[in-house]
């Protein structure tokens, strides 16, 4: 019998709100647009409206995908403020997979078998996030967790899903990353409060067969716990609620230790990538397109260089949307597949870092989706005259012809463990 894969099938992503340009960022923390981009690569973000929680803007994306489960139809809406596919202002963008690509795979449209999302912001500390967004988006009762790896979370949320479909327990996974890091944020932290911002995306992971496009070929995946207080909310779980003194002031709030951040950030994903690449056999020559964590531009540059992979081959998003943590590189992924940037088979090399310390790469091939032919959306325009725009309007994504993929080289198909740097 044939060994099953596990293939990305279709990525989504969501941002709530109007851009929020540096230039109106709080005039007490001192900075100009130039000040911000010099130093983060970062021209706006997106906040969440008041009441608006991790809940909703996962939600919102991962309807993109899902919007009549347990079918497909649906997928492929740009999402635009105050109307559309979207309850809530903002604005999304989904890449569907090809109707022919997954009859061919897997018989026709299926059902999403089980929810996966990865946040640091769940809704509550208890219960999970993920159960509440399956009820809400009509999955009835599948199986449905939260995964805390903090910016690492949706490459190890692939790993996850990898596992769940290969071992033939499920056939798709929804795979869900979103964070709504405003509600974290210290007003008085400018260093943080200029590089985050609020979004969502998501992916569908179904199943399928050895060479397919889109397969998900080898993990690398680590930890180091003694870094945990390098990325860190002191205040409000089990561990400040055990002793009897009050928490400390601003326990409540999103800290971060810059400097170390940057050297581990840096030294652990450009180690990861290395151990993966040997272990599919790709050279860095070889990587089509290379999607970090959109942390900021410095660790960006950095590991590019160190892995040896050209700015070119690399996928930025976060100059429009800030460091939207386990939504990151969803994110990208689909803000660069609707502009057309990628084909069917390409190679690509996914890594990020987060809190705990955590990190992981994920090597695929792209798979055949469908895509926009134009887009007017703010939340893409390069420009910061787009950050004043008005919300956009919805369009509807056009099915695009596939390319063939270019010949193998070797190929992981196993989780890869190593670490090595």
């Amino acid at each position: 019998m044939e060994p099953r894969a596990a293939v990305l099938e279709a990525v989504a992503g969501w941002v709530p709100g109007e851009p929020v340009p540096n230039g109106a960022l709080p005039t007490e923390w001192e900075v100009d647009d130039a000040w911000v981009r010099t130093r983060t690569g970062i021209a706006g973000r997106h906040r969440a409206a008041p009441g608006m929680s991790t809940g909703d803007i996962a939600y919102e994306a991962a309807r993109l995908l899902v919007a009549e489960a347990p079918g497909l139809a649906g997928a492929g809406v740009l999402a635009g403020a105050g109307g559309g596919a979207g309850e809530g202002a903002g604005a999304g963008v989904a890449s569907a997979p090809s109707a022919a690509s997954v009859s061919a795979r897997a018989g026709g449209a299926r059902g999403v078998d089980a929810v996966v999302l990865a946040t640091a912001t769940p809704d509550h500390l208890c219960p999970g996030t993920a159960p509440a967004l399956a009820a809400r988006l009509g999955l009835g009762t599948v199986p449905a967790f939260d995964i805390g790896a903090v910016c690492s979370g949706f490459v190890y949320g692939l790993a996850v899903c990898h596992g769940l479909v290969v071992s033939g327990l499920y056939d798709r996974v929804l795979l869900v990353g979103a964070d709504v890091y405003s509600t974290w944020l210290d007003p008085r932290d400018r260093s943080s409060g200029v590089v985050f911002g609020d979004g969502a995306g998501a992916a569908l992971i179904g199943a399928g067969r050895a060479g397919d496009q889109g397969e998900l070929l080898a993990f690398d995946l680590g930890s180091d716990g003694t870094g945990y207080d390098l990325i860190t909310v002191p205040g409000g779980g089990a561990r400040s609620r055990s002793v009897a003194e009050p928490s400390a002031e601003g326990d409540e709030f999103f800290r971060m230790r810059g400097r170390a951040v940057y050297q581990h950030a840096v030294e652990r994903m450009t180690g990861s990538c290395r151990s993966l690449l040997r272990a599919v056999g790709w050279d860095a020559a070889e990587v089509d397109h290379f999607v970090p964590h959109q942390a900021n531009a410095r660790i960006l540059r950095a590991v590019a260089e160190r892995v040896g992979i050209g700015v070119q081959r690399c996928v930025t998003h976060l100059d429009r949307v800030g460091n939207t943590g386990a939504a990151s590189i969803p994110l990208a992924l689909a803000d660069a597949d609707a502009r057309g940037r990628f084909r069917a088979g390409d190679r690509m090399l996914l890594t990020a870092f987060g809190g705990g310390l955590t990190w992981g790469t994920v090597a695929l091939r792209w798979p055949v989706t469908t895509a926009p032919t134009a887009s007017t959306r703010a939340a893409t325009a390069p420009t910061e005259t787009a950050h004043a725009a008005a919300a956009p309007e919805a369009i509807t994504l056009a099915t695009t012809t596939s390319e063939a993929a270019r010949p193998e080289h070797s190929r992981a198909t196993a989780l890869d463990g190593r670490n090595g740097s």
